[in-house]
Parts: structure tokens; sequence; C-alpha cells
């Protein structure tokens, strides 16, 4: 295994001897210097992982080494020492960005520390991150098979996307051991969820905070105190992509994380719709037909979303002007920016962005996207991505300096499915793939969680005898006409509709700016 080759200037090296021994003891090999240019001349000769560079010499100071040294290797580690403590000097440095910063006279233990964590960070980091999984596996297992409770299955699911991201930097074994413990939390998650649906259905007192409670719960009392809100809705948004972006918003805003049940199925027309409507998809289609699309039509399912709004407003006689914005691509999202000052004033403002909705279509349908986000990591990497280059950093940027409040939510998140489960039905089957709805489906009932009276769970009921189905865990369906094609073409897609933690526990986040 090759040594870490580290150089070393300074005008008095003969006096840093001691360091130097210690450090070769250490495993590291040295080269040393008496000035900048002799540094500069030995970093275009040979290759270094690491630079001490000591910020007063005679000839070429440390500053302009360090300038000259990174002009040829802007990535190099530099570690600048000096005497000096003058800010100017520090600022200088920092602004060259130099690695560390440290004042003599330093002692070995200082020179390892910086080694470290320059060349070793993540290697620690890795090996400590690995250690604490390891000690906390059993623990995790033991909660997640005595989750009894919504607010258990929450905290599971916290849990689980705390060590997902702890571990996605690690690159070893512990991934695919995390992985099947999710898959286990999954399977015993949608056991809980097939026992206690029916009962969530009775009622707001019998059930966690869902979809259609919302605004009741948490925007009404909001804008009955006089605050003005923006709800903002980010379709598909699952609570670890939240969580990647959370440490952009948390520079300007103080958080109160909070999460919510996405109601079944886990889908816009239905998920979305009853946030906004603050009903039942059956209570939508009887109320307001001519707002309701049925499954079998081919109109938009979440056109009508800015009068649900207004029939919710109606119905608890809440007179409040609202505003109401749709956000499909870049142009929309300038659009809105550029008139942020007209919808100050407003009590409330909506508004939906749709991009993760769409990423997760087009990776399903792009091999270039698919291969851009190929598992859980670059997806959410490509989250953030979207999120520091998009409208809605403008937006909340905006937000951070005006009197209102902010809710960050979404309808449903998503899952990355594995496992093919074969079903039948007749050409006017939805296409969905994480739940069907049909008058002659076949399928295999212990693969599924399934709906027979559809008014019951307050669902549409196209036939009289409509049955919903619902996958669990990473399967997705696929009928048996060129069964082999689409199992292999929608493997390892992100799909929604179904039950699972990442789909039904989605985040709700209230933001007051610092």
């Amino acid at each position: 295994m090759r040594k870490d080759r580290l150089l070393w200037a300074d005008d008095e090296i003969d006096l840093l001897k001691p360091h130097i021994l210690f450090l070769e003891e250490k495993g590291f090999e040295l080269v040393t210097a008496t000035n900048g240019q002799d540094a500069l001349d030995l970093c275009r000769s040979q290759v270094f992982d690491l630079v001490f560079l000591d910020e007063n010499m005679p000839g070429l100071s440390g500053l302009e080494t360090l300038n000259a040294i990174k002009e040829l290797y802007p990535s190099l580690p530099i570690v600048m020492i000096t005497k000096s403590e003058e800010e100017d000097i520090m600022d200088q440095a920092i602004g060259n960005k130099i690695s560390d910063y440290l004042i003599k006279p330093v002692n070995p233990n200082q020179i390892l520390l910086t080694i470290k964590k320059n060349l070793h960070k993540n290697e620690i980091i890795s090996g400590a991150v690995t250690a604490d999984y390891q000690q906390r596996f059993q623990e995790i297992a033991l909660q997640i098979d005595s989750a009894s409770s919504e607010e258990h299955w929450k905290e599971v699911y916290k849990k689980l996307v705390f060590w997902e991201l702890e571990l996605a930097g690690t690159k070893n074994a512990l991934d695919e051991v995390l992985l099947m413990q999710k898959n286990e939390a999954n399977r015993l998650f949608a056991r809980f969820v097939s026992q206690n649906y029916a009962r969530w259905m009775e009622g707001p007192s019998e059930r966690p905070l869902m979809s259609p409670d919302l605004f009741r719960e948490k925007l009404f009392p909001l804008l009955d105190a006089g605050e003005k809100v923006w709800f903002i809705l980010i379709d598909n948004f699952r609570f670890d992509q939240w969580r990647m972006i959370k440490q952009h918003i948390g520079q300007s805003f103080t958080v109160d994380e909070q999460m919510y049940f996405s109601i079944l199925p886990t889908a816009t027309q239905y998920a979305r719709n009853a946030i906004f409507s603050g009903l039942y998809p059956l209570q939508i289609q009887e109320m307001f037909p001519e707002l309701w699309v049925d499954e079998d039509e081919e109109d938009g399912k979440n056109l009508n979303e800015a009068p649900l709004i207004q029939t919710q407003l109606e119905r608890y006689r809440k007179k409040y002007k609202f505003s109401y914005h749709k956000i499909n691509d870049n142009q929309a999202g300038e659009k809105l920016l550029s008139n942020l000052k007209n919808y100050t004033q407003n009590p409330l403002n909506v508004v939906v962005f749709n991009f993760i909705d769409m990423l997760s279509h087009a990776r399903t349908e792009s091999r270039m996207i698919r291969d851009l986000a190929n598992d859980e990591a670059a997806y959410r990497s490509l989250t953030e991505s979207w999120y520091k280059h998009s409208a809605i950093a403008g937006l909340l940027d905006f937000l951070s300096q005006q009197p209102c409040r902010v809710i960050l939510t979404t309808d449903h998140g998503t899952i990355k499915v594995d496992n093919p489960v074969k079903v039948v039905g007749d050409r006017n089957t939805n296409t969905n793939l994480r739940y069907k709805l049909g008058k002659t489906l076949e399928y295999n009932s212990r693969q599924v969680y399934e709906i027979k009276n559809p008014l019951q769970y307050k669902l549409p009921s196209p036939n009289l005898s409509t049955t919903y189905i619902f996958a669990r865990n990473n399967d997705y369906f696929v009928y048996l006409n060129n069964y082999n094609y689409y199992a292999s073409y929608y493997k390892h897609t992100f799909q929604h509709g179904g039950i699972s933690l990442e789909e039904m526990i989605v985040p709700f986040i209230l933001l007051d700016s610092k």
C-alpha cells in the first residue's frame, strides 16, 4: 500500500526534525523544502498528497507559493503554518482555499490530526458510522418488530432514513444489511396498514393526521391567527429527499419537522385532491362531480386543484383570498419569481412543484436518466441539485425575508420497485404499477392489500363489482401479456400508489424565517 507523501516547506525546517521523525514513524513519507520556489519546483516534479506551507519564508512568501501551487493543482490540500495571528493574513489564506490553518508552535499531534482530517476523513467517518450502525442494528430490529402505532412507525422510518443517509457514502456491505432491514420494516408496515386502514376511515379521531386533514388541522389555524401562509407542495417528495435539502433551507429558516400519512392510493389523483378539497375521493366525486376525473377518462387528474381549494374554504366559511400556481418547468418558475410581490398581501398562496414526479417518470422512460439516478443515493442527489438551481430555492429565499409562515409538504412519496407481481385485468384497468382497480381483476390475494368494498374506504366505485388492490413492500404489478419484457423494463424504477413507508409517511414541514 502506497504511503501518503507530504511536502513540508519551512525556512526553519531543521528545527522541525522531531516532527518529521514522528510522522515518518507513523508511516508517512516526508519531502522538505526551505523556501517557496523549491516547494513549487518539487510540486511540479513530484506527486504529493498534502503540503505544509510556512507563511513567512524568504523569496516567495507562503501566500505567493500557495497561489502558485493552487494554480497547478487546485484540489491539492495545503495547510498554512504561521507565527502570525493577523486576521488579514488568515483571510487571504482562507480566501485562497487552504485546507487548514495552524499557529506556531505546533505539536506533532496537531500535525497528525490535520493530516487525518484532510487525507483520511472519509475513511475515519465511514469506519465510525459502520461501527455505530453495527451496534444499533439489534436496537433498530427490535423497534421494527415492536412497532404498534402510527407514531412508532414514524420513528422507525426516521431512524431508517437517518442510517440510509449516514451509510450512503461508506460503500460497504452494510448497505445491503440496511436494505434488508428496510424491506422487513416495509413488510411489517404493510401488515400494520392492512389491519388499521379501515379504522382510519371512520373519522379523524380514529386516525393519524392524513391528507384530508392538512388544511383543517394545520393551515386554517395559522390563517385564523392572522398569519400569511405560503403552502408549497412538492409532488412525490420523500422524507429522505427532504433531509437532503434541509441543510440548505435551515440556513434561513427555523424548521419544525413533522410527518403525516398519505391516503390510499398514494397517487396525485387521490392524495393531492384530498389535501386541497379536505375530502376523501368518494366525497369529491359525490359532492363535486364536475371536479372529479375518473381513472378511465383521458383528462388530467390534477386540473381542478384551485377550484377544490375554493370549495374547502367555502365549506369551512373561510373568506381568505388565495393564489394558486403550478410549476411544471423553469419558465413557469421564473414567471412566479418575477411576480412574487403581487402575492405578498394574500393571506394564502399555494404553489405546486412537479419536478420530482416528472423526474421519477422520466427515469422510467429514459435510459439516460435511469443511469443518472441509478440508485437511491443518486436519486436523492438529483433532488438536491434540482433544489439548489430551481425556482423553489429562489421562492424560499424571498419568503425568508417576508413576514409569513411557510408550509412545505407533499402529497405522497415513491418507492424503488424490484419484485414483479402478476395480475390480470381487462382493457379498462388502470395503468398504475402500484395499485389497480377494476371489476375483473385476477391476482393472488396473499400478495396484495385488497379492498372489495370501496365505498367503505371512501373510494369511488365505477362499477358495482370494482375492487382495488395495492402493492406492498417493493412489489409492482405486471400483466401476463409480454410479462418478461415489462417485468424487466420496470424493475428498479421509482413508482407510487401502493403501501410503503416511503409512499405513505411523508414530510410536513413548518418554516419560520430566522
